[in-house]
């Protein structure tokens, strides 16, 4: 690659933008550097599942010729981007729901909300990225592309379901990525990879579900960004916040996120939760953070160790949240169905058995099942809303563990079974992600350092409902304190072979 190849690839979205604005570098010559890579280094971690190269050039070039013309141009005019396979859409292009076979001709006539806003700003969607099947899991691996490998370790997955985007741009392939999360996944690849994953509140980017716009409820489910820098996702999250007609349940928030940035947190009161009151977290995992957050207290932070009174116990919880996600899920498989894909039938075979059992689980659960966990949903609401009334952040590990090991068998990755002896759901009960999609406060992901074989860290951080930039400040804080942007040299040096 280039010198000016391998600059651009580490540069952030903000720092694009301005390059191609002050024409220091064109929206051509940004979109070759950006193709010429993802060409080089996706094959060994398979971020893409599918890639709109043609698409992606002639939209550069038109965003050389509206700079030419003098012509408004957005924040981010001619950075190149992608979208996730899962289910956010552009019309003509595949949505296999998260590499499942059977759909791998299947798309969808209509352009989601995080493609037409980031396209809004001038960005452009160069590809979509890679998930597991119907994104019900931590993990990243399918049986139609495979596991997502971790650009620090490609033994390693990259966390889920956000997997492809995180490995994307934690290889330098792009600056920023949609992640969505309705249970952690934008938060858990970004603990993974070494990135900045954020999570915003309930309310402030619109969703456009149909047929049931109010299908993001249960769990509360968002659009998010994994990025590189704290300043590259306030910038994303001004310009995709924003109340749509589409969506009855977003609302206009009057914060200023950019302006967060340089706050000084001295005096902040921050709960400090190393296990979140109960989870299992791997001690190394738990020596990292720690360190992250004695960092946080030298820059003048107040840090209380505090517990949380869950009203169930840790399995219990992350059983609730599959549970809870399962309406939707069963909504997503009615439509297929209709399309003649028949996966709680004909088709069962192809979906996996551990997703399967929670299927079964909701079409036989009744309305009292459904009463009785939201109201155990809301007393973990109530758990958390204690703390928060006597501190201004939560913080605690991301993950219970390290990032896991690729399976063998395609497809078939998961997180760990227990962790320092303590038994955990594989499929999202390693995680400190979840309860957050129970409540709808804002959470980040916030690279804490490496631990054993030089594998990434997240601490995350939590804020109030709707205190969005509570939890930017005090993430640019950290990343002052502690910057993790010297870590990505171990993916640039990795073998590619």
């Amino acid at each position: 690659m280039s010198a000016l190849g391998q600059d651009l690839a580490w540069a952030s979205a903000g720092e694009l933008a301005l390059a191609i604005r002050e024409r220091r570098v064109s929206a051509v010559e940004l979109m070759d550097a950006t193709i010429a890579r993802i060409e080089a280094r996706d094959p060994s971690v398979t971020a893409f599942t599918f890639r709109a190269f043609d698409e992606a050039r002639e939209a550069a070039r038109a965003a050389d010729a509206a700079l030419a013309a003098g012509e408004p141009v957005g924040a981010l005019h001619g950075v190149p981007t992608a979208i996730k396979d899962l289910f956010d859409f552009k019309p003509g292009w595949p949505a296999t729901l998260g590499g499942i076979a059977r759909l791998h001709d299947h798309s969808v006539d209509a352009t989601c909300i995080w493609a037409q806003r980031m396209e809004a700003a001038g960005a452009i969607i160069v590809g979509k990225t890679n998930s597991p099947p119907m994104g019900f899991r931590a993990t990243c691996d399918n049986p139609l592309f495979g596991p997502s490998r971790n650009p620090f370790d490609t033994t390693r997955n990259t966390g889920g379901s956000s997997g492809g985007a995180s490995a994307a741009v934690a290889d330098g392939m792009l600056s920023f990525a949609e992640a969505t999360d309705g249970g952690g996944s934008v938060r858990i690849p970004a603990s993974c990879c070494n990135l900045f994953g954020y999570k915003q509140s309930t309310g402030r980017v619109p969703g456009l579900n149909r047929p049931n716009a109010f299908s993001m409820l249960t769990p509360f489910c968002y659009e998010g960004v994994v990025t590189r820098t704290v300043a590259d996702a306030a910038l994303w999250l001004t310009l995709i916040s924003g109340p749509h007609p589409a969506d009855p349940l977003c609302f206009p928030f009057d914060d200023d996120p950019l302006g967060a940035l340089q706050r000084p947190i001295a005096g902040t009161r921050i709960a400090w939760a190393p296990t979140l009151g109960g989870f299992a977290v791997d001690p190394e995992v738990a020596a990292v953070c720690a360190a992250a957050v004695v960092a946080l207290e030298a820059a003048g932070a107040i840090v209380e160790e505090v517990d949380i009174d869950w009203p169930a116990s840790q399995m219990e919880l992350a059983e609730l949240w599959c549970r809870l996600i399962t309406p939707l899920n069963l909504e997503g498989l009615d439509g297929l169905k209709a399309l003649g894909h028949d996966f709680l039938g004909e088709h069962r075979h192809e979906l996996p058995e551990s997703y399967l059992r929670w299927m079964d689980w909701g079409a036989t659960a009744t309305i009292r099942d459904v009463s009785a966990d939201q109201a155990l949903r809301t007393a973990c609401l109530d758990a958390i809303q204690a703390v928060f009334a006597d501190h201004d952040l939560l913080v605690s590990p991301t993950l219970g563990a390290l990032p896991p090991l690729n399976s063998e068998v395609t497809g078939e990755t998961y997180g760990p079974t227990e962790i320092d002896g303590t038994p955990v759901e594989p499929s999202i009960g390693w995680t400190l992600t979840f309860p957050f999609n129970f409540s709808g406060h804002p959470a980040a992901s916030v690279p804490a350092g490496l631990a054993r074989e030089r594998l990434p860290v997240g601490l995350q951080i939590v804020g109030p409902l709707r205190a969005d930039a509570d939890v930017l400040a005090a993430s640019a804080a950290l990343e002052r304190i502690r910057p993790w942007s010297g870590f990505y040299d171990i993916c640039e040096a990795r073998p590619l072979g």
